[in-house]
């Protein structure tokens, strides 16, 4: 029993420039569906501005009308509906086969080291170059040496499951030598060995730091990095109401919150985690600056949510991840300046996805270089963080002393981040 696998996922695109192009997903259900569907959409640079969400446990129907986050951005709809075609359970089986059977094996690590003399954006560039050819940075370690040379070492995986071809190793080495032009003096692409054990983490954080970062009570803070300016704090502002009344089988969720970029993600991201089953959801276009959302759920044991202490606990968690899915700071490593973001990681294990473009982005917008990136994961009492980690270079436009200067790099790369 099953349909034809070319009508799985269907993508029609606006008739005129500026049009949203809508995703149809009509396949088999399987738990969490919708949010790793929202997170491909989410890696491929673009943004959800409505949604229907529709499904009866066996089979589940989902549309999402899109918009490319930088009008500049070139999307690639093939691969992109390839991608949610690999994340559906396949339409050729029975409804009722066993979706567990459906897990897919960790892709394989490979390590990139690019050698290069050093130039302003050229971190986001590479970074950007290795995002159009599908590959998800896990780690990275960034190194400058003392005669203005480069020495960047990206551990990635193939969301095409391709590198394991001399082809797509050649094509990528390629496309990043055309990238760097003559900045370029090596690109290699292996296997990871055990140097990726070097990278799974890094030296803990400062007590301090990690307070500012990690603590779930941000906005109580009256002096930190981490505090929004004026205008921005419109974005601390969310409301999750329940209503056990309106459906015999199911508890309505009402969500309304400032619109962000990838908020729909994030609130999808949490049900997945909290192990709430989404039967229908209606995610309403923005409406001067807010967004609305009403999700009919059920618990995994299929029950409404009626307890009060769940209840709390789950509209706890909801605001919580609307409020504050990433964390952004500046502080003091010896010497050196070094700019903080973090973000929870999936019980998947997944990061988020495009951080490391949004922050090396907003960076080069600033024409502020960096010295050492690197990407690690923090783990606290009640959940994984990654973090990602930047020493800046000095500049005359911002002087790393001022603070200033430091508040408005930290405005910047939360506002590149948050949309």
């Amino acid at each position: 029993m099953g349909i034809s696998w070319d009508d799985v996922v269907l993508i029609d695109h606006g008739k005129k420039p500026g049009d949203p192009s809508v995703i149809t997903v009509n396949c088999p259900d399987k738990a969490g569906l919708g949010c790793d569907l929202c997170r491909i959409v989410v890696e491929f640079g673009l943004c959800i501005t409505k949604g229907d969400i529709c499904t009866d446990g066996n089979w589940c129907y989902i549309v999402l009308w899109t918009v490319p986050q930088l009008s500049s951005l070139r999307v690639d709809w093939e691969s992109l509906k390839t991608r949610l075609m690999s994340a559906c359970p396949s339409c050729l089986m029975s409804f009722y086969f066993n979706q567990q059977s459906n897990g897919s094996a960790p892709s394989t690590l490979y390590m990139l080291k690019v050698l290069c003399l050093d130039r302003k954006g050229l971190l986001h560039d590479v970074t950007r170059a290795l995002c159009q050819l599908e590959l998800t940075i896990q780690r990275v370690k960034v190194m400058t040496t003392p005669d203005d040379k480069v020495l960047d070492l990206f551990f990635i995986t193939d969301n095409m499951n391709l590198l394991h071809t001399k082809n797509r190793r050649e094509e990528t080495c390629e496309n990043l030598s055309v990238v760097l032009g003559e900045f370029c003096i090596s690109c290699e692409l292996q296997l990871a060995g055990p140097e990726y054990e070097s990278q799974q983490g890094f030296s803990s954080l400062p007590e301090e730091v990690a307070e500012e970062l990690f603590t779930s009570e941000l906005s109580n803070k009256k002096a930190c990095s981490q505090a929004l300016s004026p205008d921005m704090k419109k974005v601390k502002t969310a409301t999750v109401a329940i209503d056990n009344l309106m459906s015999p089988a199911h508890t309505l969720l009402q969500i309304q919150c400032v619109d962000q970029k990838n908020l729909v993600y994030d609130i999808l991201r949490t049900s997945k985690d909290c192990n709430i089953q989404i039967a229908y959801g209606r995610i309403s276009p923005s409406l001067e600056g807010s967004r609305n959302v009403d999700l009919f759920v059920q618990k995994i044991d299929g029950k409404k949510i009626v307890e009060p202490e769940s209840q709390i606990a789950l509209c706890s968690r909801l605001k919580e991840e609307m409020l504050h899915p990433l964390r952004v700071t500046i502080a003091n490593r010896g010497p050196d300046t070094e700019l903080l973001v973090a973000n929870p990681v999936e019980l998947s294990g997944k990061g988020r996805p495009r951080v490391f473009y949004d922050v090396t982005f907003a960076l080069k917008m600033l024409g502020i270089c960096v010295f050492l990136a690197e990407i690690g994961r923090h783990s606290t009492s009640d959940r994984e963080w990654e973090v990602y980690r930047f020493l800046l270079d000095e500049s005359r436009e911002f002087p790393l002393a001022s603070s200033r200067a430091r508040s408005e790099i930290v405005d910047r790369v939360r506002r590149t981040l948050m949309g």
